[in-house]
């Protein structure tokens, strides 16, 4: 299985960890950020609705492809200090991310098996968990309640993790500190459930973390607090990216997007699966989407199986045509020969 995590530095597309089935190209050749999650897509094997002419990605291995895709969002710094030997690519036009058609895929072509679909913004507490997500995962920490008693417990990161400057008094630190619990807390959980990694469906994780932009907008972004929680931050995502990658055996992208403004809202239209359908004020009459990216595929086959089936019926009836009942037909052949010997 393949696991995915996406990183940005500045407005940067980094690639932290990637297996050999997925080819990332050495370049700085800008990707704009509303087709990030299309990246996602392809690198898993997924259909997009629209073309991606991005020379980035290379087509890798077909037979192989990731299982697991973990997209880290940080927001609020303009550099990550990420180590060097990833490959970075610059953003063009930094939006809102969601793994949103992703998850609609996996959920289409794997609804059976139920994979794993946790997408995670610990500051705005919105939290989406699907299929064996709920098992798996249904002692997280995902209210900001329980993210702060969290760090209190005895097995928490604050009795490892070197604070430097960061205070456990402060409320804007210890939210922070929460969002690093949440990333070592997801790693040790899916370790007691290592069969998860192991299995054929395809698993999606999604994360957003706003810790340190609440950081620089408490202490400033020169201050020795924000210096300190970026060099946090970048050790826990170093760290998260290598757990994630050896629980599902090496085949995972490690990836991560850091953006210093989003230029637009994000606008969300998921909902569980679980969920009962709503109307749609634009849509009144419940009419059908026109087009979607599964269109070509059924039409295709629809076309190409009524071409074979015409070409059968104008094969069959002009044999049957020009059938000489006296020599083709075995039922005539015999009826013949019973009236000759009688």
């Amino acid at each position: 299985q393949l696991f995915l995590v996406l990183g940005v530095c500045g407005d940067e597309f980094s690639i932290l960890r990637s297996p050999q089935s997925v080819v990332f190209r050495n370049g700085s050749w800008p990707i704009p950020g509303e087709r990030i999650p299309d990246i996602a897509a392809l690198s898993m094997g997924f259909s997009v609705e629209e073309d991606l002419s991005w020379p980035g990605l290379a087509v890798g291995d077909l037979f192989h492809r990731p299982r697991a895709t973990v997209l880290v969002t940080v927001k609020g710094v303009d550099q990550l200090m990420l180590p060097a030997k990833g490959i970075s690519y610059p953003i063009e036009n930094a939006v809102p991310i969601t793994l949103d058609s992703v998850a609609n895929a996996i959920h289409t072509l794997f609804s059976e098996e139920t994979p794993v679909v946790l997408q995670l913004a610990p500051s705005e507490e919105r939290v989406y968990m699907v299929g064996k997500a709920n098992s798996v995962f249904e002692d997280l920490s995902v209210t900001l309640r329980q993210l702060r008693n969290r760090l209190f417990q005895d097995n928490s990161i604050l009795t490892s993790l070197p604070l430097n400057s960061l205070s456990r008094n402060n409320e804007v630190d210890l939210l922070f500190l929460s969002e690093l619990q949440v990333l070592h807390d997801i790693a040790s959980l899916l370790s007691r459930h290592k069969h998860l990694a192991k299995d054929h469906s395809p698993d999606l994780y999604a994360l957003e973390l706003a810790g340190l932009e609440e950081v620089g907008k408490r202490y400033g972004e020169d201050s020795q607090q924000f210096k300190d929680a970026s060099q946090i931050l970048v050790d826990s995502l170093q760290k998260f990216a290598d757990e994630m990658f050896n629980l599902y055996s090496g085949n995972a992208v490690v990836e991560v997007v850091a953006v210093k403004a989003f230029n637009s809202p994000l606008m969300r239209k998921t909902r569980s699966i679980l969920q009962s359908s709503e109307g749609e004020t634009d849509n009144p009459y419940n009419l059908a989407y026109q087009y979607n990216y599964n269109y070509s595929v059924i039409f295709n086959i629809i076309l190409w199986m009524m071409i074979g089936l015409a070409l059968a019926v104008i094969v069959i009836s002009y044999n049957l045509w020009n059938m000489d009942p006296g020599y083709d037909s075995i039922i005539y052949r015999m009826t013949n020969q019973k009236i000759r010997m009688d």
